[in-house]
């Protein structure tokens, strides 16, 4: 399988292609200098520079296992990654200077998988599995006590906070369907955004300037609705932040690893994604 990096503009509407890798990557990051992007590959994290298109490793020491959810601080000094630890497998988040070093571990209990960093710096938010449930969450980025914020039934998943740090978007399975959430920052006021018949909607993504969201979306016939597996036929869904004009904009074979994470560009005219042959 090739892994093919990519980037979408969606004022031209057009495609474009920066890379293609022999093995797998998964996940990009826009850096906030709007320079480089970040991206897992075979438990290592990476940068990709955009003006020279070269890839380089940002050292983790032995956080070396990393999985698709990670999220690059708003100051752009460091990178919050989720790491499965060698004591018993599960995924937990730590915090690394983005030039590289020694990695600190925020969330003592797993699993918690990282998929938001809030605007002042202060707060991550991410998905964890506590007792039988799988829930979201948020914690100081420099440790301490978690705060649930979700409770309602099923998968609760990919939590992210707008520029402004007034709400979260998240996706559910509540509803049976998997689809597109909001809610204010301290878990209050949740409220569906889409309400596709035929499509599980995951990870939606807010654009810095609050307007756009791009998600990712499985067929009901590919996928259970808790289920974001690899090598499907999937597409790239954008809609208003308001739920309005929902359209797709990229079909590709892709799934898991195609969008995990929040990717859009700092001028919100661009977003990037991971197709895989």
């Amino acid at each position: 399988m090739k892994s093919v990096l990519e980037i979408y503009d969606i004022h031209k509407k057009e495609r474009k292609t920066l890379a293609v890798f022999d093995e797998l990557i998964e996940a990009p990051n826009w850096s906030h200098d709007g320079k480089f992007l970040t991206y897992n590959s075979r438990g290592k994290i990476y940068r990709f520079d955009l003006e020279h298109y070269k890839s380089t490793e940002i050292y983790t020491d032995y956080v070396n296992q990393c999985n698709n959810d990670h999220v690059l601080s708003p100051d752009g000094t460091r990178i919050a990654v989720s790491h499965n630890v060698k004591e018993d497998g599960l995924s937990r988040i730590f915090i690394v200077p983005l030039q590289g070093g020694i990695p600190q571990l925020i969330t003592p209990l797993g699993p918690s998988y990282l998929h938001g960093w809030s605007p002042d710096g202060k707060t991550l938010a991410y998905c964890a599995q506590r007792q039988d449930s799988y829930d979201i969450y948020t914690i100081p980025a420099e440790g301490g006590n978690e705060t649930r914020l979700t409770a309602a039934g099923g998968l609760n998943d990919g939590p992210e906070y707008d520029s402004r740090g007034e709400y979260i978007w998240f996706n559910s399975v509540r509803t049976g369907m998997m689809q597109a959430w909001r809610m204010k920052s301290d878990g209050t006021k949740q409220v569906q955004m889409t309400f596709e018949k035929d499509w599980n909607i995951w990870f939606p993504h807010i654009s810095p300037d609050g307007k756009k969201v791009v998600m990712l979306a499985y067929h009901k016939n590919d996928v259970k609705p808790y289920e974001h597996v690899p090598d499907k036929n999937v597409e790239l869904r954008l809609m208003n932040s308001d739920g309005s004009d929902m359209q797709t904009i990229v079909r590709l074979f892709g799934g898991q690893g195609t969008i995990n994470v929040n990717s859009w560009s700092p001028d919100s005219c661009r977003f990037a994604f991971v197709s895989y042959k």
